[in-house]
C-alpha cells in the first residue's frame, strides 16, 4: 500500500513530461532509474523512498513548485505527532502549538480571524471567544452545523449547551442551557479531552447503542473536539455534524479545528486576563466609592458601621451583614447595630452608593441594644480568636454555629463568610455576611472581602480617633473656658485700672535706664497703655479694648523669678524707647508689632528654657520641635487677641491686620537666642558690605530681629544698680531650672547649679561679651540713637570683670 506522498510523487513524476520542461529530465531518470514501463504500479515503495533520499533537492524543488500550502500544512502538523505517544499535559493541550500554527496561511481562514478579531475587539467576553471560535470552525471544515458546550466550573461531568446554529456566521450568542447529567458524547470528550468522529451506521465500542441512535437521530456524521486552554483547562466541548450530503469528518478536519484552536488558547487567555481585569477595575471602582463615602462623610463608630455593612452586603451579594467590634481588655466581642438587611435596594448593576448607605427606610435595624458575648464564641467569635477566614456552605452542619439568634429571629442561616479586620497586626474587629442571593460564597468572594476588610479596619480606625480627637476637642474648649475665665482680667481689675485714669505725661518714660521695678503691676499696665498711645494715637484703636488686652497680657505672665509681667513690661518700655527716638526708621505696621511682640514676647513663660523642654518631653516641645517657648507665647497672644473685647486690631483692615499677623510673629520667634547668631551673622554681612538698604525688606526684618533681642536683653543694658538687681532674679530662676534638672536625674550646667554661685561673674563676662556687646553694636551703627545701650552695656560688662578677676584671686 503507497503511501499518500508516494502516490503523489509518482503521479506527478509521471505527469511531469507533459507539464514542466524544468523537471522532464529529472522525471526520465526517475522513470529509468525506477524501471518504469507502462504502469506506476510496477514502483515499489522502497525504491520512490530510496530515490529521495538520494535525491533532495528533487523533493524540494517539487513541493515548492507543485504542492499547495494547505497540503503542506496537513503533512506538518501529522509529521510532528507521529510517532511518539504523547503526554497527559500534551494530550491536555492538543494540537495548539504555536509551531504548528505559523503554517495556517490560507487565505479564507485569514480573513475568518481577522473578522473574529474585530469582534472580539467589541465584546472580549470568553464566552463570546468561545462562540465565535465555533462558527470560524464550523466554517473552516464545511460543517452543517455545531453545538457548543460550556464545562460548568470546571467539572467535566456537567456541562451546560449552546444550541447550533444553521449558519456559523452567528451575531451572538444564545443563552446558555444546562445538560442533564446523561452520558452522552460531549460528556465523554469533557472526561477523556479526546476528539470523536462518528459516523451513522459505523458503531463504536465507546459509545451505546443509545447514543448511536441519538446521532442517527440528529446528524448523519459528527466530529466532537475538546477546546483546551494553554494552562490545561478545559472550558468548552465543539460538536459539529454534517448531513449525509456533506460526507464524513476526516482527520484533516481535525487538523483544521485543531490549528484554528491555537488562536483560540491564545484568544481566551486574553479574554481571561480583560475579564480579570475587568473584574479587579469593578472591585476597585467599589473600594473607591467605598473609602469616599467613609471618609468623607465620618461622623460616628455607628453610623460608620451602618455604612460598612451595607458596601459589604454588595460586595459579595449577601442577604445580612454583621460586624462585631473587639474589646481587648474584657476579650469580648461586641456590637450596638449587629444585624443590617437591605432589601429594598434593587439588584441592578447600577449601584448608587449614597442609597446604600443612608440611615432611610431601606436600613432595617433588628436591634439597637449593645449585645456582648465571649471571644471564642460562635462563628464570629472563633474568627475573632484565630483570625481565620471561614467560609461555610452548611451552618447547622458546622459546630461552631450559634442556632440560637435564628430560633429567637425566626430567620434560617444557610451560608456564612466570616473574616476579621486587622489594624496594626491586631483584630479589631469581625465582618459577617450570611445567605448569599445565589449559590455559596466563592473564593473571588473572599478575595474581594479581604480587600474590603482592610480598608473598614483604616476606617473603623480612624473613626476611633475620630472619636477621641471630637472628645478630646470638647474637653478642649471646657479647658479654654475655664482658663479664659481665669486667665482673663476681671471686670473689677479693668474698672478700677479705668479710674485711676491714663497718664497725661511719665517723666523718663522714654529713658533707656528707666527703672521699671519701681511701679506697681497695675501702674505698669497704665504706662504700656500710655506708651500705646504716645505712639500709634488713640483715635485709630479702641482704647477700651486696648486696656482689657494689656492687662490680660498682665495675668498670662506667671509668677516665676524672672520671665515675669515686669520683664514683659521693660522689654516693651526699651522697645518704645528705640522707637521714639528712631521716627522713621520702620513702618507704622512695623512698629505695632514690635512693640506689642516686646509687650507679649514671653507670654506664659515657665522659668525653663527650650532645652529643659525637649529634654522633659514637655507637651509643648511635642507641639512646637524649634524654639518650642517662643512659639508657645505668640500663640499665646493670638488667643489674647481672640478673646472677646481683646482684639486691639479689630479696626485694621484685613490686609494690615494679616501684615501685622505675620510680622508679629517674626519678632516674637527672634527673641531666641538660637535664632539670633544666623540673624546677626547675616545682617553684619550686609553691613560690613556696605549693601544694608531700608527699602529691602529682608534687610527690615533682620534689623527687626536685632532690635527685638536687644530690647530682650536690655537689662545688661540698665544702671548697674537695675543690672544687678535683676541679674539676681534671673539667677534664681536658673538655678530653679537646675534643681528641677537635679531631680529628674540629670546634672545642670555650672551656671544653674545653685552649688556654685562663683559662676556668676564669669557667665555674665561670657554673656555680655559673646551676645550682648555684639548685638547693641550692630544695632548702634544701624540706629544710632540705640547709643545709651551699646555704653552702658560695656560699663557693667567692666564691672563683671572685676568682680570675676576678685573671684578668681579667692
Amino acid at each position: 500500500m503507497f503511501s499518500t506522498l508516494t502516490r503523489v510523487l509518482v503521479m506527478f513524476c509521471c505527469n511531469s513530461r507533459k507539464k514542466k520542461p524544468s523537471t522532464m529530465n529529472t522525471g526520465r531518470e526517475l522513470s529509468t532509474e525506477l524501471g518504469y514501463q507502462k504502469s506506476a504500479s510496477m514502483i515499489t515503495t522502497e525504491q520512490v523512498s530510496c530515490y529521495l533520499t538520494n535525491h533532495p533537492n528533487f523533493l524540494e524543488q517539487y513541493i515548492m513548485d507543485n504542492v499547495e500550502m494547505e497540503q503542506i500544512e496537513r503533512w506538518i502538523i501529522r509529521k510532528s505527532k507521529k510517532g511518539r505517544k504523547p503526554s497527559d499535559f500534551e494530550k491536555a493541550a492538543r494540537k495548539t502549538s504555536l509551531s504548528r500554527w505559523k503554517f495556517c496561511v490560507h487565505a479564507d481562514k485569514r480573513k475568518m480571524l481577522q473578522s473574529l478579531t474585530r469582534k472580539l475587539q467589541i465584546k472580549p467576553s470568553k464566552d463570546y471567544v468561545l462562540w465565535e471560535l465555533a462558527n470560524c470552525i464550523s466554517s473552516a471544515v464545511n460543517a452543517d452545523g455545531f453545538r457548543l458546550f460550556i464545562v460548568d466550573k470546571g467539572d467535566p461531568n456537567v456541562l451546560l449547551l449552546y444550541p447550533g446554529e444553521e449558519h456559523t456566521q452567528s451575531s451572538s450568542a444564545p443563552h446558555l442551557q444546562r445538560m442533564k447529567k446523561d452520558i452522552s458524547i460531549a460528556l465523554y470528550v469533557a472526561r477523556t479531552q479526546q476528539p470523536v468522529r462518528l459516523s451513522r451506521g459505523k458503531p463504536d465500542s465507546r459509545f451505546s447503542s443509545e447514543i448511536m441512535n441519538e446521532l442517527q437521530n440528529h446528524a448523519a456524521h459528527i466530529q466532537c473536539q475538546p477546546i483546551v486552554e494553554s494552562d490545561g483547562q478545559l472550558p468548552a466541548i465543539l460538536e459539529l455534524w454534517r448531513r449525509e450530503s456533506g460526507g464524513p469528518f476526516h482527520e484533516e478536519d481535525e487538523e483544521i479545528a485543531s490549528s484554528y484552536l491555537v488562536w483560540g488558547g491564545i484568544g481566551l487567555h486574553y479574554a481571561q486576563l480583560y475579564l480579570n481585569m475587568n473584574q479587579q477595575k469593578t472591585l476597585n471602582d467599589f473600594l473607591l466609592a467605598v473609602v469616599k463615602s467613609i471618609f468623607q462623610n465620618m461622623v460616628s463608630i455607628d453610623s460608620l458601621v451602618i455604612k460598612i455593612m451595607n458596601f459589604a452586603q454588595k460586595l459579595v451579594d449577601a442577604d445580612r451583614a454583621s460586624l462585631f467590634l473587639v474589646d481587648s481588655k474584657n476579650a469580648e466581642l461586641y456590637a450596638t447595630i449587629f444585624d443590617v438587611g437591605v432589601d429594598a435596594v434593587d439588584n441592578s448593576d447600577e449601584i448608587s452608593f449614597d442609597s446604600c448607605v443612608s440611615e432611610s427606610e431601606e436600613l432595617k435595624l433588628y436591634t439597637s441594644r449593645e449585645i456582648r458575648f465571649p471571644l471564642g464564641t460562635g462563628i464570629a467569635g472563633h474568627v475573632a480568636s484565630t483570625g481565620e477566614i471561614l467560609n461555610i456552605k452548611d451552618a447547622y452542619a458546622d459546630p461552631r454555629f450559634n442556632r440560637a439568634v435564628d430560633q429567637l429571629t425566626g430567620y434560617t442561616t444557610h451560608t456564612i463568610l466570616c473574616m476579621p479586620i486587622f489594624i496594626r497586626g491586631s483584630i479589631i474587629g469581625v465582618v459577617q455576611m450570611v445567605n448569599k442571593h445565589k449559590g455559596n460564597f466563592t473564593k473571588n468572594d473572599e478575595e474581594a472581602f479581604e480587600t474590603f476588610a482592610v480598608y473598614s479596619g483604616l476606617a473603623l480606625h480612624h473613626a476611633k480617633l475620630y472619636d477621641k480627637i471630637r472628645k478630646s476637642e470638647q474637653k478642649y474648649k471646657v479647658a479654654l473656658d475655664v482658663l479664659s475665665y481665669h486667665n482673663t482680667c476681671t471686670e473689677e481689675e479693668y474698672r478700677t485700672t479705668l479710674a485711676k485714669g491714663i497718664p497725661k505725661e511719665i517723666a523718663g518714660i522714654d529713658d533707656y535706664y528707666f527703672n521699671p521695678f519701681e511701679l506697681k503691676d497695675f501702674d505698669k499696665a497704665r504706662h504700656a497703655m500710655y506708651m500705646f498711645n504716645d505712639l500709634f494715637g488713640c483715635n485709630g484703636f479702641d482704647q477700651n479694648c486696648l486696656l482689657r488686652f494689656i492687662l490680660t497680657v498682665r495675668k498670662n505672665y506667671r509668677r516665676v523669678p524672672y520671665h515675669n509681667w515686669t520683664h514683659g513690661f521693660s522689654v516693651a518700655n526699651s522697645m518704645f524707647c528705640i522707637l521714639k527716638h528712631s521716627r522713621g526708621a520702620f513702618e507704622r505696621n512695623e512698629s505695632l508689632a514690635l512693640f506689642i511682640g516686646a509687650l507679649c514676647h514671653d507670654l506664659d513663660h515657665r522659668g525653663k528654657n527650650n532645652k529643659f523642654m525637649l529634654d522633659t518631653e514637655s507637651p509643648l516641645a511635642a507641639i512646637y520641635s524649634t524654639s518650642t517657648m517662643e512659639h508657645h507665647h505668640f500663640n499665646q497672644t493670638v488667643t489674647i487677641l481672640q478673646q472677646e473685647g481683646h482684639n486691639i486690631f479689630s479696626r485694621l483692615t484685613n490686609k494690615d491686620y494679616k501684615q501685622i499677623l505675620g510680622l508679629l510673629k517674626h519678632c516674637i520667634l527672634a527673641t531666641d537666642l538660637a535664632a539670633f547668631f544666623p540673624n546677626k551673622s547675616k545682617l553684619a554681612s550686609i553691613v560690613k558690605a556696605s549693601e544694608f538698604s531700608w527699602n529691602n525688606l529682608e534687610h527690615r526684618r533682620l534689623l527687626q530681629a536685632i532690635a527685638m533681642t536687644g530690647s530682650d536683653l536690655s537689662a545688661s543694658a540698665k544702671p548697674w544698680k537695675i543690672q544687678k538687681e535683676t541679674v539676681k532674679v534671673i539667677f534664681e530662676e536658673f538655678y530653679d531650672q537646675g534643681d528641677a534638672e537635679r531631680a529628674a536625674g540629670r546634672n545642670p550646667i555650672p551656671m544653674m547649679d545653685r552649688n556654685r554661685p562663683e559662676e556668676q561673674p564669669a557667665s555674665q563676662v561670657g554673656f555680655l561679651t559673646g551676645i550682648c556687646i555684639p548685638c547693641y553694636d550692630l544695632l548702634y551703627t544701624l540706629i544710632p540713637e540705640t547709643k545709651a545701650l551699646l555704653e552702658m552695656c560695656k560699663q557693667n560688662l567692666e564691672k563683671w570683670k572685676k568682680i570675676d578677676m576678685e573671684f578668681a584671686k579667692q
